[in-house]
């Protein structure tokens, strides 16, 4: 019984993907007229960007809204080898950084229309609540919350 409640339970809950090429991201906006989230972290290092990632972004709240609204890109720089991310990937990253993060904040997390142009950023830890950011972010980008 327990195990039939967790798959309904998994099956109700929204489904997010991160993507890690922000080219990719921009056609999807495009095409679907959704704003990109990027956010910019250090996964293994950096205690902030394991907070954010952990109350915020893996929060249901968040993840509800981002499923219909958002197009969301995750731009990590971890720094353990066993974490380390492909060359190419990390070419990706780095070019990401150059554009939007150049002077290397961690975390960093920006709101973009799908043509790239920043609407909101958020310098560190969001300290809101996941429903408040979420607020945050559709007042930026006039939506509305369903």
């Amino acid at each position: 019984m327990k195990l039939l409640f967790i798959s309904f339970m998994l099956a109700l809950s929204a489904n997010v993907t991160w993507l890690g090429d922000f080219t990719e991201a921009t056609n999807e906006a495009a095409k679907s007229h959704k704003y990109i989230l990027i956010n910019f972290s250090g996964s293994d290092w950096c205690g902030p960007c394991i907070r954010e990632r952990k109350e915020i972004l893996e929060n249901e709240a968040f993840e509800k809204y981002a499923s219909d609204h958002l197009v969301l890109v995750r731009a990590d720089f971890p720094r353990q080898k066993k974490n380390q991310l492909s060359k190419e990937q990390t070419q990706k990253n780095e070019a990401l950084a150059d554009k939007y993060n150049p002077d290397g904040k961690f975390p960093y997390t920006i709101l973009v229309d799908e043509r790239g142009k920043v609407v909101k950023d958020w310098d560190g830890f969001p300290n809101e609540s996941p429903e408040n950011f979420v607020n945050q972010i559709a007042n930026a980008s006039g939506q509305t919350i369903n």
